[in-house]
């Protein structure tokens, strides 16, 4: 089962929407990420006409900006930005996390909050991503934003995201020296009624934001561009 689980996550990492985008990582991972026309040619990889080769660079997209709210052993509070995750069974999120306060905290409680960046608090939810709590213990207060402790599990509660799923771990995957696979089981979704339509979750008053690793920068979500399970309809027989 471990490994099935294993390579669920791997596959999720590689083909979804975390080592979470602590940002410095970010940029860290696009400076060396790109491969040179001389690491091409070494690896002999044949042209495509009128396409270019640029190696054996991994593009994914989107990313979320998930940010992921936990406690110390102490009951203080902390979030940071997370982008190599998302879904992964009906009531399961699944992400990747190197070696961050996070990780810890994770391993102490096993309970957290996962909530999305939003037009509306870029510069925060970036802040949480860049900086980390073992420098700045009081950095959610740092932009003031604020914090109102979960009734339901062990965990923060981010007041300024308006959507916030209450998640339980059910497996901690270990990488020795690199970090870890998280699976988490969501036990209860909370929502501000402001981003609601005939109750469900609206993305256009949501207005989430995803990680552009290429760029690397911010990017907004579309609107609607056709039916699920409805646009594909005119080519069945």
């Amino acid at each position: 089962m471990k490994k099935v689980r294993v390579s669920l996550i791997c596959a999720l990492a590689a083909s979804v929407l975390a080592t979470a985008c602590c940002n410095k990582e970010g940029e860290a991972a696009a400076a060396t990420g790109d491969s040179t026309q001389a690491e091409i040619a070494a690896l002999d990889m044949k042209p495509v006409a009128e396409r270019t080769n640029m190696g054996a660079k991994i593009f994914v997209t989107p990313q979320p900006a998930l940010m992921i709210g936990t406690y110390d052993e102490n009951g203080n509070p902390d979030v940071m930005m997370a982008a190599w995750g998302g879904q992964c069974d009906n009531n399961q999120v699944c992400f990747r996390l190197s070696p961050h306060r996070t990780t810890t905290n994770l391993r102490a409680t096993k309970e957290f909050t996962l909530s999305y960046a939003t037009q509306r608090d870029v510069a925060e939810s970036d802040y949480f991503g860049t900086v980390s709590a073992n420098d700045v213990p009081d950095k959610i207060a740092q932009t003031g934003f604020t914090v109102t402790k979960s009734q339901n599990i062990n965990a923060p509660i981010i007041d300024q995201y308006p959507l916030t799923m209450e998640c339980r771990v059910v497996e901690i995957i270990e990488r020795e020296g690199d970090g870890c696979f998280v699976i988490g089981e969501v036990v209860n979704t909370i929502a501000d009624p402001s981003i609601l339509t005939d109750g469900r979750i609206d993305l256009d008053k949501l207005q989430p934001i995803v990680f552009d690793a290429s760029m690397p920068s911010y990017r907004s979500v579309g609107g609607v561009v056709g039916g699920a399970w409805d646009a594909g309809k005119k080519f069945i027989k």
